[in-house]
């Protein structure tokens, strides 16, 4: 062994090097030395000489004589060695029971943790640790995985390993993978080239949704326990800025189950997608027609032809279009022909939904990628956004490139679609929606309702310069639900109060009832949530004092409420009951989506609640289309109006409380 090595070796077991020189004096030396000789070798005092002699021999490497004065002696490095490997040995197995005591502590402290299954959820952000997540996700299926997927996401799952996670759980267990992702012409290469693993490695069964709205949400579910959708970033956004919601809420995992079963059930064979895209010839019944006055002339003759029914689904801003020429639609009407329509009802259309309702039906549903007819269960057309920016359905629809086809199997496959989101949009008629969508423009009475205002009231610029203000993310829905729930309509905001407020950052969800009251039908706050600090719940309890909701101020914990924002989209999902005043009414575990669109608009709000706060509010932000999802309602439909955006809110106490 070299002077070096043993150097090394006496530092790990624990050695200063002071130490090492007198080990290695005497080890060189052979014969026993009196302190006073290896101190003057060491050029050192004798009393610091004597420290470290006792020091070695503590440790077993220096052994003395009896006589006096002692002599030491090196002990041979074969025993040193011995002590060193022995010491090891003790350590690991010390360490290994250490953690064999911690972990069944760990087990006794954690029982009643781990008997009771914790719902939460957490936000996941950027690509590598998103498909990390996937991965585990894929690795700990026993039965079952589903995702509605983009190719581009595909092709980042197998660049992050993740189908090689999944072809070693498939080796262990045979697990159902089930994939739906959009194909087109664009992606056909990348498809083609990834196909191979997933049908040799993996056994994926992989579909393209006929109907061609868009996947949303972009989501993968594991064992119907857990689910993990996407956020969708920023228009322009990189990679690495992906978001994802994860959450192991039952309820909500069941929803979307139904989400990706209805597309499944709806979907065509990927190798027949692939067949037809390649041989650049649809079915024999199926044509794109690139002239745009040459489609909307087949359009208008066809739907005039009509004998027994038309569904479509269209853009908020066709919706005005479809009442300022409705003499075809009259006349249909007059023949007893059916006719279905589904577009967002927004505050800019509402007038044409009610003209429209007088021959026609009309539901609200949110945003569509595509204009959708189906005319006698024969004939279908799709027409795309005149509009590059497909955040934007108020947008009209475009008639070039139209797509037409009566191949039967087609027509019907779409059709059941459509009847899906028929099914599921408001049953309300828009009469109905009338006062819910003009509550937005101040013509509806509420309790604390919003009042436009020009700048905000002394008093609340007073509040602001003694106490601050809070920033948050705001969205706000007016959520009608089916009619056999026998619920009334509700008002639910949604914020996230940033760190810098005065009390701290908070999450918040503010449920309002359209109810009957002395002052007549109103708004009427039932419920508050959040997961602050005793704090901020207490200063909620005063703030809707004199409501129903200043009686039921619900603190819950951080995963079970979750208000997020990426772009113009928010998030906002719970996984508790919620109990509404008065007591017969509850809202169960669900979330609602904001899809934000149009252009940025600028709002100053002031409201005074019964308890004598008041209130004001400075928002920058956007109209929103809502998907509300209430599992345990079997009920997954969009909301009739909505706003999301940024906000400066301001409070000022009555005078006999205190901020």
């Amino acid at each position: 062994m070299s002077k070096d090595t043993l150097v090394i070796a006496l530092k790990n077991f624990g050695l200063t090097n002071k130490e090492i020189e007198a080990y290695i004096l005497l080890a060189k030396n052979g014969s026993p030395l009196k302190g006073t000789e290896l101190a003057k070798q060491m050029k050192r005092n004798k009393g610091q000489i004597y420290r470290i002699l006792k020091n070695l021999q503590k440790k077993g490497l220096v052994e003395s004589t009896l006589e006096y004065p002692k002599r030491f002696l090196a002990v041979r490095i074969e025993k040193i060695l011995e002590i060193i490997t022995k010491a090891k040995r003790d350590e690991l197995a010390s360490i290994e029971k250490s953690t064999d005591d911690l972990i069944r502590d760990w087990e006794i402290i954690s029982k009643t943790e781990n008997e009771q299954s914790l719902e939460k959820f957490t936000v996941i952000e950027g690509s590598k640790k998103t498909y990390q997540k996937i991965a585990e996700l894929v690795e700990n299926t026993k039965s079952d995985l589903s995702a509605i997927t983009s190719v581009a996401d595909l092709v980042r799952a197998e660049q992050f390993g993740v189908f090689e996670s999944a072809y070693e759980s498939r080796k262990k267990s045979k697990i159902n993978f089930r994939f739906i992702t959009d194909l087109t012409k664009d992606n056909l290469k990348a498809i083609k080239l990834l196909k191979p693993k997933l049908k040799s490695a993996l056994n994926v069964k992989a579909r393209n949704p006929d109907l061609g709205l868009a996947l949303f949400p972009r989501m993968v579910i594991r064992d119907n326990e857990e689910i993990l959708f996407f956020v969708s970033p920023k228009k322009g956004a990189s990679r690495k800025q992906d978001v994802c919601i994860y959450t192991n809420s039952l309820s909500l995992v069941q929803a979307f189950i139904g989400v990706f079963e209805d597309l499944w059930r709806n979907s065509a064979n990927i190798n027949d997608k692939i067949v037809e895209i390649e041989s650049g010839k649809p079915t024999p019944k199926t044509v794109i027609i690139a002239d745009e006055e040459t489609a909307k002339k087949k359009y208008y003759q066809t739907v005039s032809e009509a004998q027994e029914e038309i569904m479509l689904i269209t853009s908020a801003k066709n919706l005005n279009q479809l009442s300022e020429n409705a003499l075809p639609l009259k006349e249909l009407s007059k023949r007893k022909v059916s006719v279905k329509i589904m577009a967002p009802i927004t505050n800019e259309n509402l007038q044409s939904a009610e003209k429209l309702s007088d021959y026609c039906e009309v539901r609200h549903v949110a945003l569509s990628y595509l204009g959708t007819a189906i005319i006698d269960s024969k004939h279908l057309f799709q027409l795309k956004l005149s509009s590059s920016n497909q955040e934007d359905s108020v947008n009209e629809l475009s008639f070039k490139n139209a797509f037409y086809t009566t191949d039967s199997e087609y027509v019907e496959k779409t059709k059941n679609m459509l009847e899906n989101i028929w099914n599921n949009a408001y049953t309300s008629s828009v009469v109905k929606l009338v006062p819910i969508l003009r509550s937005q423009i101040g013509r509806t009475e509420s309790i604390g309702a919003p009042r436009n205002i020009e700048k905000l009231p002394e008093r609340l610029l007073k509040a602001a310069r003694a106490h601050g203000v809070a920033s948050a993310i705001y969205g706000s829905a007016y959520i009608l639900p089916p009619s056999h729930l026998k619920i009334p309509e509700m008002r639910i905001s949604a914020l996230n109060i940033d760190k810098e407020s005065s009390l701290g950052e908070a999450e918040m969800l503010l449920i309002e009832l359209w109810l009957e009251t002395p002052r007549g039908v109103t708004f009427v706050p039932v419920a508050v949530v959040t997961n602050a600090c005793p704090e901020i719940a207490a200063v909620a309890k005063m703030k809707w004092a004199g409501t129903p909701a200043g009686q039921n101020v619900i603190q819950v914990k951080p995963e079970e409420l979750r208000v997020w924002i990426e772009g113009k989209t928010l998030f906002a999902g719970w996984t508790i009951s919620i109990p509404l005043l008065p007591p017969k009414y509850k809202l169960d575990p669900g979330c609602i989506l904001f899809e934000g669109f149009g252009d940025e608009f600028h709002q100053t709000l002031s409201r005074s609640w019964p308890s004598g706060y008041l209130e004001g509010m400075e928002l920058d932000g956007f109209q929103a289309f809502t998907t509300f999802i209430a599992p345990s309602w079997k009920f997954s439909g969009p909301g009739t109006s909505g706003t999301v955006g940024k906000a400066i809110m301001i409070a000022a106490a009555p005078e006999k409380s205190k901020l």
